[in-house]
């Protein structure tokens, strides 16, 4: 009887480290956050440079959801480019990203980074779980 005590005291523990860890700020959060950043990173390294604006304009959202914490790697809607007529870098990025090949920035991420990036989000997060 004992035994079964310890066993389940043992399993409350564990469930409460699980919740902790994916309350606000706890290592669910955190990993997305590690991977949203490793993601802009990588844009930022991967996207051709002209004058600079476009690389310069990509931004990081993280949000709280109903469904869990989420991160945007984005370009800034408001991001002007001085040297083509104040041309906002959100209107020429996207075309700049479809002429694909090296161009592609985002998916190039993805695809080139993206184990890498999902590796390091999974390890914040599950040395938050109990063991």
């Amino acid at each position: 009887m004992i035994r079964s005590i310890q066993g389940l005291q043992q399993a409350q523990r564990g469930n409460l480290k699980t919740i902790a860890a994916m309350k606000p700020g706890g290592s669910l959060e955190k990993g997305v956050r590690v991977g949203t950043l490793a993601a802009h990173r990588y844009a930022v390294a991967l996207t051709h440079v002209d004058t600079g604006a476009l690389r310069a304009s990509h931004r990081v959202k993280m949000k709280r959801t109903w469904s869990g914490p989420t991160g945007t790697v984005y370009i800034d809607p408001n991001a002007r480019n001085p040297r083509l007529m104040a041309q906002r870098t959100a209107v020429y990025g996207p075309f700049e990203h479809a002429r694909g090949g090296e161009h592609a920035f985002y998916k190039n991420t993805s695809d080139r980074y993206g184990f890498q990036i999902g590796r390091a989000a999974l390890a914040v997060i599950v040395r938050g779980f109990p063991k």
